[in-house]
């Protein structure tokens, strides 16, 4: 063979490759198939790069058995881990249920997209009761989609109770489960069809890396969830396959210490003369919490807390005097984080008075001293617009 030919095909790997802790990371869009008849088998998906490899396969196995799930489908971010799923499972003149707590761009994606493709998207108060939400569903409705607890306020839902007698009419049921991870709740376990997360926020945990998953346990399901990422080109990189199946290994870890150090905080702050309300629903005293010890095995570091009725010019000192929080939308990652949430509130259909401006703090991985600290000081400059 000429030198040309011999360096194109030179430097391939022979034999198994060395074992290591981690998956190898495969960087490709050619995928060599081992013969004919597999050019064209329509069951392998393996037949180009973008289907995901060895390190997206891994991290697909790893994230089936966090959910008890019978397979996952990956996606580039979290909000296309509820776009992908809604567009799989939804067509033309159905009708989507969607809890009016939801994540904002879950709202934006409905109103904008579904809606304009002849879904019907209602929205429904989070604290309805499963016998009214589904018995008063239309023939019409063929999903509902949960998010519980809220990311802003943190209202749950029964969701065991709205999955089994969403099933008995036929009914497919869907729930955003970041801030539980899949770890601290298993919306498989409890009859829900579609178990979603956001992985950029806990399971990523360094606030470094973008995707999305979605786990069912029904085959069909299964494989309408990969045909529609099939479908839509969607694709994740076997680099951030990686980095999100390392974040998964310390998941328990992480968590643990960042579910402490919120409740500690959030005990905290009870007792603060400008908290006006609490939204933790791991505390007794808050919201929902029956709920919450029914069915979840911990916490995670994000909650909420209403500051006594103030100026906005109030709300801004607070925000600003924080050192140690920073000011950002994201969460579950190493960092603590603090927003302001009522601006987002203003879409909602079922408006809630929760008593005061509303706060959301991710509570990271820094001495929850530290951090208690940090709020003081941020309460002291809110005093003083406040007197």
């Amino acid at each position: 063979m000429s030198d040309e030919t011999r360096l194109i095909h030179a430097g391939k790997l022979k034999g198994d490759l060395a074992r290591t802790v981690g998956p190898p990371i495969q960087k490709g869009s050619t995928v060599l198939l081992p013969n004919a008849e597999a050019l064209y088998d329509d069951a392998n998906y393996l037949t180009y790069g973008r289907a995901g490899l060895s390190a997206q396969a891994a991290l697909q196995e790893a994230l089936a058995t966090l959910e008890g799930a019978v397979g996952v489908s990956l996606y580039p971010s979290g909000i296309a881990a509820i776009s992908g799923p809604l567009l799989a499972c939804l067509k033309a003149g159905d009708e989507l249920m969607v809890v009016d707590n939801c994540y904002k761009p879950v709202r934006r994606f409905c109103d904008s997209v579904l809606q304009r493709f002849g879904v019907t998207v209602t929205y429904f108060d989070p604290h309805m009761p499963p016998e009214a939400l589904v018995g008063g569903a239309s023939e019409a409705v063929r999903m509902i989609l949960m998010e519980s607890p809220g990311s802003l306020s943190f209202e749950m839902q029964d969701a065991p109770r709205i999955a089994e007698l969403a099933r008995a009419r036929g009914i497919l049921t869907a729930c955003d489960n970041t801030w539980a991870a899949g770890l601290l709740f298993r919306p498989l376990d409890h009859g829900v069809d579609l178990s979603i997360q956001a992985l950029t926020k806990y399971v990523g945990g360094h606030s470094d890396v973008f995707m999305g998953s979605c786990a069912a346990r029904d085959p069909t399901l299964v494989r309408r969830l990969a045909d529609g990422v099939h479908h839509m080109g969607w694709a994740v990189s076997g680099e951030d396959a990686y980095d999100m199946l390392r974040g998964l290994r310390t998941l328990p870890l992480r968590m643990a210490r960042q579910g402490q150090a919120g409740l500690e905080i959030a005990e905290w702050l009870r007792g603060q003369d400008e908290v006006a309300a609490l939204f933790h629903p791991a505390l007794p005293s808050c919201p929902d919490h029956e709920l919450w010890q029914r069915d979840y095995k911990g916490a995670c570091g994000l909650f909420g807390f209403a500051l006594r009725p103030a100026p906005q010019a109030a709300v801004n000192a607070f925000l600003d005097a924080l050192k140690v929080f920073g000011l950002g939308f994201s969460w579950g990652g190493f960092e603590s984080l603090a927003i302001w949430c009522d601006p987002q509130l203003k879409v909602r259909k079922f408006a809630k008075d929760y008593g005061g401006p509303l706060i959301r703090l991710h509570i990271g991985l820094e001495d929850p001293a530290d951090l208690i600290a940090d709020l003081r000081a941020g309460l002291d400059a809110y005093a003083q617009l406040t007197t």
